[in-house]
């Protein structure tokens, strides 16, 4: 399709390194449906490779790496360059992806101007902050869903959405090869893998995988010998990853970069709870999902899960057992608790090697848990979530007006 004569001008704002990936497949797919749009972009280098003209002296709204007051600086400085671009450009529509404590600020700004705004991933709202729903429905003029059980959520709220599928089926291989990937990491063919995924910031790593470390400690002698690896994010620091390692008195190797091999080639993951569970799901590979954060954000998320909004959205999850509460993704999509997860005082390096134990040596939970895996994977959708958001985002900007 195409929209006419005038070329119609989007901006896509993403954060992380995920948004800029997410941002990247989303402007090749409208290219792919209009190659007459002008999209600029907020984002990194896939974005530009994708042909996003990324927005002059406006850096990736990301600060990864950098701590404290500089830290600060450095972010308050791209918000107010963003703001004042919002205000002074011309718009037809603003695509935000994820990251709802800035992208908050830019609908306000951008809906201010008179631009359209479309929310792609939109943010789990009905877990977190329920009350932005009412935000969003003055906010935002669609918002794009991808998990399946989101889009009657944001209807009841009354916030116009499509359910696309999940823009990770497009980003992963349609099947693995353990063997070959064995092979390129000098991994035995037959011997018992366990992978570690303790996250991509270094305060989730200095908080998980000591409590990994110490459970593979206590497995060691049940299983035998074992090969360890370690899936290390681009953005964290692999001296201090190895320090933790050698604290702990484990070999492990780290694998920097490809983590769907980590979760490919492993028999059994130690997974910190994120989009990766769901990763380690569409593979299919069994796993423990853990995760420990700061006491007082914990106790606000657990007062912000008794919300109305929240029970509204477990009763839509778990139609038979709407007081159970999971924060891991496969359970959530899957309505019920198949994946064994380990919060807060519960994750102990005890409890973590006895769910091990029970995976390896119980070939009927495993085989469960894999069968569970594969209808959680069918229930995302199929592959081509990106071109579908594209169409939708097309759709409101062929609109005669934005919704008031």
């Amino acid at each position: 399709m195409t929209m006419g004569a005038e070329t119609k001008r989007i901006l896509i704002i993403t954060g992380e390194a995920s948004g800029d990936l997410h941002g990247a497949h989303l402007a090749q797919a409208l290219k792919a449906l209009d190659p007459s749009l002008s999209i600029l972009g907020v984002g990194g280098a896939r974005m530009r490779a994708a042909g996003v003209r990324l927005l002059d002296g406006i850096a990736q709204l990301d600060v990864i790496g950098l701590i404290g007051p500089r830290a600060l600086g450095v972010l308050a400085k791209r918000v107010l360059a963003l703001r004042r671009c919002l205000r002074s450009e011309a718009f037809d529509l603003v695509v935000l992806i994820d990251q709802p404590g800035l992208n908050f600020h830019f609908a306000r700004i951008a809906k201010s101007i008179g631009s359209r705004v479309v929310y792609y991933i939109a943010p789990q709202l009905w877990a977190w902050r329920p009350g932005r729903m009412n935000w969003m429905r003055r906010r935002v003029d669609h918002a794009v869903v991808i998990l399946p059980f989101e889009e009657e959520l944001y209807r009841q709220a009354a916030v116009p959405c499509t359910f696309v599928g999940h823009p990770l089926l497009d980003e992963m291989a349609p099947n693995y090869d353990r063997d070959r990937i064995r092979a390129t990491y000098s991994l035995p063919p037959q011997g018992l893998v366990l992978g570690l995924l303790p996250g991509s910031r270094m305060g989730e790593i200095r908080a998980l995988l000591p409590l990994m470390l110490g459970a593979v400690q206590k497995l060691a002698p049940a299983i035998g010998p074992s090969n360890i690896i370690l899936a290390v994010a681009e953005t964290v620091d692999r001296d201090e990853i190895k320090r933790l390692c050698d604290q702990a008195g484990v070999d492990v190797r780290q694998i920097t970069g490809d983590p769907t091999g980590v979760m490919a080639a492993s028999n059994l993951l130690f997974v910190a709870s994120g989009t990766a569970t769901l990763q380690a799901a569409i593979i299919g590979t069994p796993m423990v999902i853990v995760y420990k954060m700061p006491w007082m954000g914990y106790l606000i998320a657990r007062l912000l899960s008794g919300t109305s909004a929240a029970m509204a959205a477990r009763r839509i999850c778990w139609p038979e057992t709407p007081t159970m509460a999971c924060i891991g993704l496969p359970n959530l999509i899957a309505g019920r608790q198949f994946i064994a997860e380990l919060i807060q005082t519960q994750a102990t390096p005890e409890r973590l090697a006895a769910e091990a134990q029970r995976i390896l040596n119980d070939d009927s939970y495993r085989q469960n848990m894999r069968s569970e895996m594969a209808k959680v994977r069918s229930r995302l959708g199929a592959p081509g979530a990106s071109r579908r958001a594209a169409d939708a985002i097309l759709k409101v900007l062929m609109s005669e007006e934005a919704r008031t």
